[in-house]
């Protein structure tokens, strides 16, 4: 069943206001749709990436988290939850929630093998890392020049680092 107008609108709305950076205006968007529709996806995702703007990870987490379970097929789901998690320093934790969200998205989401890859370096996983990032960028080249930036890959690009 697809969601009514009312709640299209709403999460519309609260995209645009996310778009702006008026996290306040997205949440009461949010917050004015009917309680039988906050658990669609489009719903879910949206409190996401509210709370990922707010930057209040413990509520990306269980948003995330409630989101995947519900709709496994949404990556955004996954890679959400799982960078919450990271940010929390709870890498083990995100880098299990990534392996469980491969059975789903593995062979077609690039940024899935990043953020593994991004992780087996933080937790010394060397060799696992470099698989993981190599595929990430066969699979899409920007990965590329971002992971030579990207400072949970440090390990990868130091001199004379060993692999596990």
């Amino acid at each position: 069943m697809s969601p009514d107008l009312s709640t299209r609108r709403h999460v519309s709305y609260a995209r645009g206001y996310l778009g702006l950076e008026m996290l306040r205006a997205a949440a009461r968007e949010l917050a004015a749709i009917p309680p039988a529709e906050r658990t669609r996806p489009e719903v879910l995702s949206a409190r996401v990436d509210l709370h990922m703007a707010a930057r209040q990870w413990t509520r990306v987490i269980a948003a995330g988290r409630r989101l995947a379970q519900a709709y496994p097929e949404n990556e955004h789901a996954w890679i959400g939850w799982a960078y919450a998690l990271r940010e929390v320093n709870r890498v083990e934790e995100a880098r299990t929630v990534l392996l469980a969200a491969e059975a789903h998205h593995g062979r077609t989401s690039a940024v899935l093998h990043y953020n593994l890859a991004c992780y087996d370096a933080l937790l010394g996983e060397l060799k696992s890392a470099r698989a993981r990032f190599a595929k990430a960028c066969r699979m899409d080249q920007r990965f590329k020049d971002e992971g030579r930036q990207d400072p949970d890959l440090q390990a990868l690009w130091s001199a004379g680092s060993g692999s596990k």
